[in-house]
Order: C-alpha cells, then structure tokens, then sequence
C-alpha cells in the first residue's frame, strides 16, 4: 500500500503544481457533450477521435461511435458485444476469465494475456490507457459513449497502440441532483442492480458516483463438484468529483473498484481421455475440471485526476495523471479433467502509474496538440503447470514446472498532430512521435516433484532450474502521420491517410533459458545466445487508407465507406509448447516460444451507415432506423520462419481475424400510450454475422470457429417524462455455440488419432460465446 500511497500523493502534487491544468476517469466532459437528441436518433455521435469535439462523419479516420442510450437500447452489457457492431473488430473474453481481453482489430492484436507483450489494441478507460488486459472487459454502465479506431493510433494518444483504439467514456456529472438505477431479471438466475448519483455541493463542485452489482448462474455445471461453470459474480463501483476551479480552470477526479468472484471458466474438451477414456460431454458449458488450490478471484482499481486549464481562446493546457493495480488469482485446469495432467493454477499482478500533459492548440485554420506521455508499469505472474500424469509415469510423482515472470516497463514518449486548413475545403493533418521504451524482466523456471510450489500451498522438492534470467532492453521509434481530407461539398468528405504504428518489443516471460540452442555452433550457450533466445523484436505496421464519407437528407442517411493496407513486418507471436528434456519421446516441461513473423500482409474495405425513415413513411412522430456495418478482410502471412529454420506461411493463419464481419440494426420508435401513461415504444432486432476464423496461427478443425450468425432484439417502453421505463431484451436467439478461446497441447493425426505434446490425456478445449438469454429490465430516474 505504501507504493499506492507514493502515487496517490503525486497525483495530489500534480493537482497543485500544475495549476494551469475532464477526468482521466471520467469522460471528456468538455471536449464531447452528447450529441442533440434528434441528431443522436438520426445515427450521428460526437466523438474526440482526434482529441476535439468532432462529428464522426468529419473526422479522416475510420472510427465507429456508439452513445450510450443506443448500448442500452441494444442491451450491451460489456465491451466486447461493441464488436457486434464494429466492422473487421474482435473483443472477446481471455480463456477462463469474465474480465480479461483479447482484442484485435484489423488483423493486429494480442491474444495471449501473460506478462511482458504490449496490447496491439489499446483500451482507453477515458483517457488513462489500460496497459494490461486483466480486468479491461469493462462492463457498460454509466457509459456516454464507446468509440472505435481503426489502424495505428500515436499521434494523438499517449499510448501507441500499433492496431487501433477502443475509448471508454464515462458520463459527466449533472449540474442538478440526480439519481437514477436500474434492476434486471434474467436467465440463469441473472440479478443485476445499478445504481448511479450525482450531487452538487457547490455552484462549481460536484461529487457522484456509480455502483454495479451483476450476477447471473453458470451457463454449464461441474459434473464433478456441482459448482456453476460459465457463472458471473461482479461488483463494481465510482466516484468522481468536478470542480471548476476558475472558469477557466477545471479539476475532475475519479477512481473505480472492481471485484470479481465467479468461478473460473473450465473449457469443454473435443477428445476424449486418452488415458482414462473420459468421454466428450454433451453440453459445451459443462466440465469435470478439478483443479481447486485456489479460487478464481480477481480484484483491480484505480485513480485519476485530470486537469484543464484555458489560456486563452487558442490554448489549452491539460494533464492527465493516473494509476491503476489489479491482482487477479486463477485456476487454470487446462484438461478438464479431474486428474491432474495439465493443472495450471496462476496469480497475475500488474500496476501502472501514467502521465501525460498536452497542449491544444485551436485557431482560425490551425488545430492539434503537443503532447508528452510517460508511463511505469510492473507486471508480473507466476503459474505452476503440474503435469502429474506424466510425472506417474516417468516415476517422478507430482512433477510440476513452476514459472515466474516479472516485466517493468518505463516509456516516454512525444507526440504532436495538427490540422491546416488549406483552404475551405481542403485539410493536412501532419503528425508525428517519438517513443523510447525499457523493458526488463526477471524470468526464473523452476522443475519441481511433489506437487504445487509454495505459492499454491505446497512444499514441493526442487529437482532443477531451468531458467534464471534478467535482461534489459531499449527500444525505439518513430512515427508519423500524414492525412489529407476534401470537402467534396458541406455534407461529404473524401481523405487519404498513411500512419505506422510500433509495437515494442521484449522478453518471453515463459522462456525456457536450458533451451536456448548453439546459434553458432561453437559447442557452448553464451549469455549472449540465451539472450537473443529470450528477446523478441519490436513490432511494425505501415497502414494506408483512403476513405469516404457523407450525409445525406438532412442528416437522415450516414455512411462511411474506407479501403486499407497494411504492411506488418515482425509480427510477435506468442506460444508455449511441450519438452522433452530427456530424450525419452515424453514431454516433461514446457516452455514459452514467441516467433517473429517475418511479414504479413493485410487489406480490406468496411462500410457503415445508417438510414433514419419519418413522416414520408410513417406518421410525424414515428421513426424507422437501419444502421449496418459491413467489414471484409485479407490478411496473410509472407514470411512466417519456424523453430527448424523454414519459412511455414503457407501453413499459418492470422488469428481472431475472420473474413467477413457484418451487422443489420433495425428500429422502430413510435408514441404508446400504457394506463394512460404517455410513453414511447422502441423496438430494436439486431442481426451479427462473423466469417470463418481461427484461434492459433495453425488451422485447427476443433478450435476454428466457422460462420455464424447472432440475433439479438429487444422491446423497450419509456415514459414520455424519461423517468422511468421497462425493456426485455434477448440475446443469441437461435442459441448458437461458437468458440471464443482455447488450448491446443496435440498433434492431430492423418489416421483421426492424437498424440499429446504435453501431458497424456491430451488437452485440446475450447471456450464458448453466451448462449440465449432473456433479460426483464427496470429503470428509474429522480
């Protein structure tokens, strides 16, 4: 706690020191108000893309915007159903978790939640840049808006981020009392409470907050133990205070806590035992996974204080400082089995502490920033992989290899991007940042017999240590920016851009340092050898893309349609693969493997719009909404060099990155009279489509998920005061089954048999999508 209370007092130093200084926790109250109702209901959101207040159709970037009255119209209750809605994006829940990401967009991501890899997409929690994935499934409550940014994302952020962006936006706090909730009913038990607040305390000081209960039973069963699979334990909260200093000078805290006890997901296995002959069960949400050293428990929270202070009409000053920890504890049965042939209990910790400071610059036909971002964050996790079967067999009874990896990383960087108004119609946008990252770590591999290590209640033998390893490395990058845009009239815009992203680079916090080859075969492994062995380079795209966008009668037809490339060179691929230390054809540890891809190629084109219908179709008061997204995508290897030293991309596939990806949202709002009560009536049916995909670079026919398509819609009544109203909403209602995560420890034979690489029951599970569900919602306002 001490390390927290260092940070807390820095940010209450900042605060002071830095008095020319909307809330790193809170949205960007100044910068974005809501968009006017009627412009919200025709499919326009104000977004700040570009770090000012911008209709989306206006800013040269391809970016999706969703507000927060259209997510709960929608029903969505966390931040990967926005994927539904955003074209060439994935955002799915990590393995065995219920708050973990895995985000790609456009090809470019980071599945693989263990210490020491950077996010290819970056998760903006407002503005603080989340630089872990552990607790960033955000569910959506409270929420103003949601936007989406496509393609490398530096110049304007304080974070490089190489794939894109997701900003999540918090609501401001009213200027008047204020509180309003919402209770819900659903199925499998679901029970969810929010409850949300503001008060003003002062002309120019206000205080709020938010609170979050959501449960809900497991989707499946533990046939074994009878404890829920796929259940949902989450309470969350907020506080946030505003105060305007001056009426120049703005000051806005916040902070948010987070805690999470459901049961850890167990996946369901495609093959049977191949030892105890266990066969496949039926339901997909069911497991007979017994691993119990520990509870899944994951607990996170954070701070901010933001402060904005105007000079002038042309200048603005802000400071954004930050910091966030979370601690999360997992047992990971990798088998789903109750022996213990992959059991994988783990603990993650991670903090962070961030600054940044701009300048905003806006003039008659000059706009942009200058900015300077610095960030500290430790990482570490350490996870026991007991592999008792094999230690049985091998006469080494509990054999377990303990892992521990611990990554600091400390980044600067400088960051500038401006808009000139060439002429009233033609606009450069120049931008440009320059990053230096560090990056140690500390990786120590442990080989144990008699069961699970300290950390998970054993006391274990040591037999060996197979890595201890510290290293250190400088990376650095610059990037620019370079965008041009035409008005081809008040209503309709073309533009051209180009922007590289960089993703740095590091050390496989799982590597196996005994394992490290002769590079130059001189008959000994050199401190520099284990070196290169442990480190794996930065990443790098160029992204070009060219677009269009319009609005048409009155604003009732939007629509957006971009082209892009992307040449993306060194690509890191994260793995961990079985050993056999001995020789003996039985895998006895396991390592961490991260590859380099030489290169991969990846283009596509998504279209967005959306149509509002009135009067001409329907009464004055009625309104007919379609929206739809389209994304089509191809993205493969060119380079892809193995462990053997050949070039394999013609075997690999990009992970999490479908084909096709397409949504029809289609609404109707009409007036509705209940009991004399005066309301409206919205009724919203949504429609997802996602082409064939793959979880792992190697095609696997069980982890691959085909085709498929989700059908949401919902009902909601709201009277015509807005202070109150019901909805029923349901999700996934042909109930598919479609895979979202998994693990592969087998090679799968040409005879339909499979031989285990790690273990002996042979462990190839997967993770599955929310079935159907149904949802009664009530909500109040005072």
């Amino acid at each position: 706690m001490s390390k927290l209370a260092s940070r807390f007092a820095l940010l209450a130093l900042a605060s002071t020191a830095i008095s020319p200084i909307p809330a790193a926790f809170a949205q960007e109250a100044t910068e974005a108000p809501v968009a006017e109702e009627a412009d919200r209901r025709f499919g326009v959101v104000q977004v700040t893309a570009q770090r000012r207040e911008q209709s989306q159709l206006d800013v040269p970037l391809s970016v999706s915007a969703f507000d927060g009255e259209l997510l709960a119209e929608l029903g969505v209750a966390d931040l990967t159903e926005v994927a539904k809605v955003s074209p060439n994006v994935t955002l799915e829940v990590s393995r065995g978790t219920n708050t973990t990401l895995s985000a790609f967009i456009r090809g470019v991501g980071q599945q693989d939640p263990v210490a020491g890899f950077e996010a290819g997409v970056g998760i903006y929690l407002d503005d603080v840049y989340l630089n872990r994935p552990q607790g960033a499934v955000l569910d959506v409550f409270d929420v103003e808006r949601i936007e989406v940014l496509r393609g490398p994302q530096g110049t304007l952020y304080g974070r490089n981020t190489i794939g894109g962006a997701v900003k999540y936006v918090t609501r401001g706090l009213d200027t008047e009392p204020m509180f309003k909730g919402r209770v819900a009913l659903g199925s499998y038990n679901q029970k969810d409470m929010v409850l949300t607040g503001s008060l003003p305390l002062a002309d120019t000081f206000r205080v709020g907050g938010s609170l979050a209960i959501l449960s809900r039973d497991g989707f499946g069963e533990n046939l074994v133990t009878g404890d829920d699979n796929y259940n949902k334990q989450v309470t969350s909260g907020r506080i946030s205070a505003e105060w305007d200093v001056t009426p120049d000078f703005d000051l806005r805290f916040a902070a948010d806590a987070t805690k999470d006890t459901s049961n850890a997901r167990q996946g369901h296995r495609f093959i049977p035992g191949q030892i105890s002959g266990a066969p496949v069960l039926d339901d997909v949400y069911d497991t007979r996974a017994g691993l119990n050293v520990i509870e899944q428990d994951a607990e996170g929270y954070g701070m901010s204080l933001v402060g904005e202070y105007r000079l002038n009409d042309r200048f603005t000053l802000k400071n954004i400082i930050a910091y966030r920890e979370d601690e999360s504890t997992s047992p990971i049965d990798f088998d789903s089995l109750q022996s213990a042939d992959i059991d994988v209990p783990a603990i993650y910790e991670n903090d962070q502490f961030s600054e940044e400071f701009q300048v905003q610059y806006s003039g008659d036909r000059l706009n942009g920033l200058v900015g300077f971002y610095y960030l500290d964050a430790n990482s570490s996790t350490v996870f026991d992989v007991l592999i008792d079967t094999t230690g049985q067999l091998l006469g080494l009874p509990g054999l377990n290899a303990q892992t521990f990896g611990d990554v600091n990383t400390e980044t600067w960087s400088l960051f500038g991007d401006f808009t000139y108004d060439v002429t009233d119609r033609l606009h450069l946008t120049l931008g440009a940042r320059y990053t230096e990252d560090t990056r140690t770590s500390v990786v120590k591999r442990r080989q144990y017999i008699g069961g699970f290590s300290e950390f998970f209640g054993g006391n274990p033998i040591l037999i060996a240590t197979t890595s201890d390893f510290e290293g250190s490395a400088d990376f650095d990058d610059f990037s620019p920016r370079v965008s041009v845009a035409y008005d081809l009239t008040d209503e309709s815009n073309v533009y051209a851009t180009y922007a590289q992203g960089f993703k740095g680079g590091g050390f496989d916090p799982r590597g196996q340092t005994t394992a490290a080859p002769d590079f130059n075969q001189d008959g000994t492994v050199s401190e520099d050898e284990v070196f290169n062995f442990m480190q794996f380079d930065p990443e790098e795209v160029n992204s070009y893309e060219v677009g269009y966008k319009a609005s048409q009668f009155g604003g009732k037809l939007n629509y957006s349609i971009a082209g892009f490339y992307s040449d993306y060179k060194d690509v890191q691929v994260p793995g961990s693969v079985g050993l056999d230390t001995d020789g003996d054809g039985i895998s006895d540890t396991f390592s961490g493997v991260t590859t380099n891809a030489g290169a991969a190629t990846i283009w596509g084109v998504e279209f967005e719009g959306s149509a509002t219908f009135a009067e001409a179709v329907f009464n004055d008061q009625d309104l007919f909404n379609a929206s739809w997204s389209i994304g089509y995508l191809d993205a493969q290897y060119d380079e892809y060099i193995d462990a053997t030293g050949q070039d394999v991309s013609d075997e690999r596939v990009i992970q999490n990155t479908p084909d096709w990806t397409a949504s029809l949202r289609l609404a109707y709002d009409t007036p509705f009279t209940i009991a004399n009560n005066d309301g409206n009536l919205l009724m919203n049916t949504l429609i997802s489509y996602r082409g064939d995909s793959s979880q792992f670079e190697a095609p696997n026919p069980f982890l691959d998920q085909e085709a498929f398509a989700l059908w949401d819609a919902s009902i909601r009544w709201e009277a015509e005061s807005g202070k109150w109203g019901v909805s029923l909403t349901g999700k996934n209602l042909t109930d598919e089954r479609y895979v979202v995560a998994g693990y592969n420890f087998v090679n799968i034979n040409n005879n339909g048999t499979y031989t285990p690489t790690l273990g002996l029951e042979g462990t190839l599970t997967g993770f599955y999508g929310d079935p159907r569900t149904v949802t009664l919602g009530v909500d109040f306002e005072f």
